[in-house]
């Protein structure tokens, strides 16, 4: 795993390629228009990912001061879908910008799928009241 190591005054500061990913993969679920994730194909439908599971999708290279994103994703049925590229490339660029300092230079987004009101999991009503 590949780290980028930031010369401060006071000594250097490594961010890893993982905190990159989990950074842009949670600022891309919280887009609107975004439903989730997509593994691949291989892994089927992701749903809403969070925590270390919003790596999923995510591919990131990561340099000494730039950093570059590929994102995978399932977009809501009836978006325009590229409104929500556009906002998620914004979003994403933002919030890997202003977290780590790294120059975000592409977020390059591939739509892998359209997810319908039936295809988004409600939640579940608990087993104990």
């Amino acid at each position: 795993m590949e780290e980028v190591i930031k010369m401060g005054k006071t000594g250097n500061v490594k961010i890893s390629e993982d905190v990159v990913s989990t950074i842009a993969g949670l600022a891309a679920v919280e887009t609107e228009g975004v439903n989730g994730m997509s593994g691949g194909i291989s892994e089927g439908w992701a749903k809403r990912l969070s925590g270390k599971n919003a790596q999923k999708g995510v591919h990131v290279e990561v340099g000494e001061i730039e950093t570059a994103i590929d994102l995978r994703v399932i977009v809501n049925y009836g978006v325009k879908i590229q409104e929500v590229c556009t906002d998620l490339q914004a979003n994403v660029k933002d919030a890997v910008s202003n977290m780590t300092g790294l120059k975000v230079v592409e977020v390059n987004v591939k739509v892998e799928g359209v997810a319908f009101e039936e295809d988004t999991p409600e939640e579940e009503e608990p087993r104990i009241k």
